[in-house]
C-alpha cells in the first residue's frame, strides 16, 4: 500500500505534469515518424530489394552513386522543376490578383468567397480524377469546348509531353491558389485603414500606394506561401501518377513518381530510399535558401 501510494504521489508529482502530458505525443512521434525515418535512412546504405529473401548487404554509399549517375533522376528533377516554377508561379499570380478582388467588399462576396476556397479543401486523388475527365478526348469539356468552337476535331491535351506538363500545372494550381490567396488576403485585411486614407489626402497614384502600403503588409506572407507550395509541388506524386502515370514516356516523371516505380515496379528498394533522401536533401537546401533570403531582407530594413 505504501508503494502504490509512494509511486502515485511520484507520478503525480506537478514537476512531472508537463512530461507526462506530451509524452503520448512523443511516443507516436517516434513510432510513426523517427523510427521508420532513420530504418529507411539505414537502408540505403545496404544493397537489398524487397522482393527477395537475402539479407540486406552493407554497401556505404553505393545506393547514392548508382542514383546519381543515371540519367532518368536528372530528368525528373529537371520535369519536377518545370512543373514547381510553373504552378508555383501561377499560383503566385493569381492568388496574388484574387486577394486583391476579395480584400474589398460587394456583393456575394462571402459566397463566392466560398466556391473560391473549395478546391484546397478536396483531396488530390478527387482533384486528379476530375480533371482526368476533364482532359477526356471523347466526352472531356476541354475537348468538347475545342471541337465546338475551335478546330471542330477531338483535342487530346495530355497526349503530347507539353501538353502533359500544362495540364498537371493546371491542375495543381487551380486545387492550391486558394490557399495563396487566403495567406495573402490575411495580410490585406490587416493593413491600417488611416494609411490609405492619408495616401488619398496625399494624392498617391494606385501605384505609389501598392508599393509603399500594400505589397509591405503581403511581401512577408507572400514568401511564405511560396515556400509551403514550393515544398509540396515538389513532393508531387498523386496527382500526376492518376492524371499521366508519368506519360507521355517520361514527360512528366517527378522525383515522386520515380521513387514510387523504382520503390514498388522494379524493387530496389535501397534505391529509392536514396531517391527519397536525395529529395528531403533538396527540400532542405530549398527552405535553407528561403532563410537566408528572409534574414537578408530584415537587415537591409534596419
Amino acid at each position: 500500500m505504501n508503494r502504490s501510494s509512494g509511486f502515485l504521489a511520484w507520478f503525480m508529482d506537478p514537476k512531472r505534469r508537463g512530461p507526462m502530458l506530451i509524452a503520448p505525443a512523443i511516443t507516436v512521434l517516434l513510432l510513426v515518424n523517427i523510427i521508420p525515418l532513420m530504418w529507411s535512412f539505414g537502408l540505403s546504405f545496404f544493397k537489398y530489394r524487397a522482393n527477395t529473401l537475402k539479407l540486406p548487404k552493407f554497401s556505404w554509399f553505393y545506393s547514392y552513386e548508382k542514383v546519381l549517375t543515371k540519367d532518368n533522376i536528372w530528368e525528373s528533377l529537371q520535369t519536377t522543376a518545370i512543373i514547381v516554377a510553373g504552378s508555383v508561379g501561377v499560383q503566385m499570380v493569381l492568388g496574388f490578383l484574387l486577394a486583391l478582388l476579395f480584400a474589398s467588399q460587394f456583393p456575394l462576396r462571402k459566397i463566392l468567397l466560398m466556391f473560391v476556397l473549395a478546391p484546397m479543401m478536396l483531396s488530390n486523388v478527387a482533384v486528379a480524377i476530375y480533371f482526368k475527365l476533364f482532359y477526356e478526348p471523347e466526352f472531356g469539356l476541354l475537348s468538347q469546348f475545342v471541337q465546338s468552337f475551335i478546330t471542330g476535331e477531338m483535342y487530346v491535351l495530355l497526349a503530347t509531353p507539353a501538353g502533359a506538363l500544362i495540364g498537371v500545372i493546371f491542375a495543381d494550381a487551380w486545387q492550391w491558389t486558394p490557399f495563396v490567396m487566403l495567406l495573402v488576403l490575411a495580410g490585406l485585411v490587416s493593413v491600417p485603414k488611416h494609411l490609405y486614407e492619408a495616401a488619398e489626402i496625399d494624392r498617391m497614384s494606385w501605384w505609389r500606394k501598392f508599393t509603399t502600403i500594400t505589397f509591405p503588409y503581403v511581401r512577408s506572407l507572400l514568401l511564405l506561401a511560396v515556400l509551403f507550395r514550393t515544398i509540396e509541388t515538389v513532393k508531387i506524386f498523386d496527382l500526376v501518377f492518376i492524371l499521366t502515370n508519368g506519360g507521355p514516356g517520361t514527360a512528366t516523371e517527378t522525383i515522386g513518381v520515380l521513387v514510387y516505380r523504382t520503390a514498388f515496379q522494379f524493387f530496389r528498394t535501397s534505391n529509392s530510399a536514396a531517391m527519397g533522401y536525395i529529395l528531403l536533401f533538396a527540400v532542405i537546401v530549398l527552405t535553407s535558401l528561403y532563410l537566408y533570403v528572409i534574414k537578408q531582407r530584415e537587415s537591409e530594413e534596419i
